[in-house]
């Protein structure tokens, strides 16, 4: 199978599509479920696509796998490399690239769905293959529950998913409790009252407010949350005005914040607002600031009953040495909704997709930054053996959760 993984694995990689916009991606992966036997529906939560197969009596276990790509111009030099330009949700158009690894979700999944397909004869129950919309925008599993998806096609007894990282390809990667934080999405308006840029006195200038906002919102992880707490947050966007002589009515601010407990999350979000709200009554603001909430995921846990399961599983399967601990990730993932609305548990762990020598080299002289880590321009996993491990843990780990 694996010349033919590769091949969809380029194809892919050549033709990323955008969050909500992966309408080629998503046919073709329907095409390959149906050829296999799957039931497959498409159009589930706008892009997503659910293939059903159903072999008697047993436990319902979701596999899941994202699809969506990143509006990053890509730098590896590969030649199968995407020279993909595509328009936003945000309506710019930007180039595209696979630069956090969704082509190769795409292609384990695939490569899943195939054997097991063709194992029918030993296990019984119920597979629901997930090929995922919009994940990089936290939206994807949301979209897709809310179109129905528990109702239409069962609910599962447990959800799996795996996720490709810059570790040296053909390792696994495990943790039990929190494995990557919640993130919350954050929208920020800030009115003033516009002037000309030569009589600053008739204005409330919102890029002077904008710019005391932001400062002053660095002091919430270093003075409001306790050293021991995790909270990150990240001011990615500031726009406001379009000449350099007009101050402008309005600025907005894009903030991106990560946190693993719910109580620091809370009082992360009250410090956002009472110090946007302060900020623009101490700068006379003529009406107070927008501030919104746009999209938030809960932190990905893996149950650590459940993970000592499927550790041993992956360490009797693949061998002490490739199997191991790994750390908490600040990014995070909309994967943990499955479990958190289906009230089921969640396995999720980190295969890595890395060249094992460079990536050592990097270690040995301690320059990580020779990594090359998800959402950049350079990533790119290798893919042997990044693919068949990929596809063999999955496998496993599912023949696993059927049997459970």
């Amino acid at each position: 199978m694996l010349p033919g993984l590769g091949a969809l694995y380029e194809d892919l990689h050549r033709n990323p599509e955008l969050s909500f916009a992966e309408h080629r991606t998503a046919a073709l992966l329907a095409g390959r479920l149906r050829s296999l036997g799957y039931a497959v529906t498409e159009g589930v939560g706008r892009t997503g696509v659910v293939g059903i197969l159903r072999n008697g009596a047993g436990p319902t276990v979701l596999l899941r796998a994202d699809i969506d790509a990143l509006p990053v111009a890509e730098a590896t030099g590969l030649r199968y490399a995407s020279t993909i330009t595509q328009v936003g949700v945000d309506g710019v158009e930007s180039p595209v690239m696979h630069a956090c690894g969704h082509d190769m979700h795409a292609t384990w999944l695939i490569g899943a769905a195939a054997i097991l397909a063709g194992q029918r004869a030993d296990w019984s129950g119920t597979l629901q293959l997930v090929f995922q919309p919009a994940e990089e925008l936290g939206a994807g599993a949301a979209a897709m529950i809310d179109d129905g998806f528990f109702d239409r096609f069962g609910t599962p007894d447990i959800t799996l998913g795996q996720h490709v990282t810059p570790w040296p390809a053909g390792e696994l990667l495990y943790r039990a409790g929190s494995v990557m934080t919640a993130a919350d999405s954050i929208r920020i308006v800030l009115h003033g009252t516009g002037s000309h840029g030569s009589t600053p006195e008739q204005s409330v200038d919102p890029v002077v407010l904008a710019a005391s906002v932001v400062l002053h919102l660095q002091t919430i992880v270093s003075r409001e949350i306790a050293a021991a707490d995790f909270g990150v947050l990240t001011i990615g966007t500031l726009h406001a005005g379009t000449k350099q002589n007009i101050i402008p009515d309005s600025a907005e601010l894009g903030i991106s914040m990560r946190t693993y407990e719910p109580l620091v999350r809370e009082r992360m979000l009250a410090a956002i607002t009472r110090i946007v709200t302060g900020e623009c009554e101490a700068a006379g603001s003529p009406r107070p600031p927008e501030i919104e909430v746009t999209f938030s995921v809960p932190a990905l846990v893996n149950e650590p009953a459940v993970t000592a399961e499927f550790a041993a599983l992956f360490t009797e399967r693949f061998g002490a040495g490739r199997v191991g601990v790994g750390p908490q990730a600040a990014p995070s993932e909309d994967f943990g909704l499955w479990g958190t609305r289906a009230g089921c548990p969640s396995f999720f762990w980190f295969t890595g997709g890395g060249d094992p020598a460079a990536f050592r080299a990097a270690i040995a002289a301690g320059r990580m930054q020779d990594v090359h880590f998800n959402h950049s321009p350079f990533y790119a996993p290798v893919q042997d053996p990044t693919i068949q491990t990929g596809v063999e843990a999955m496998v496993a780990a599912a023949r696993h959760a059927l049997a459970r």
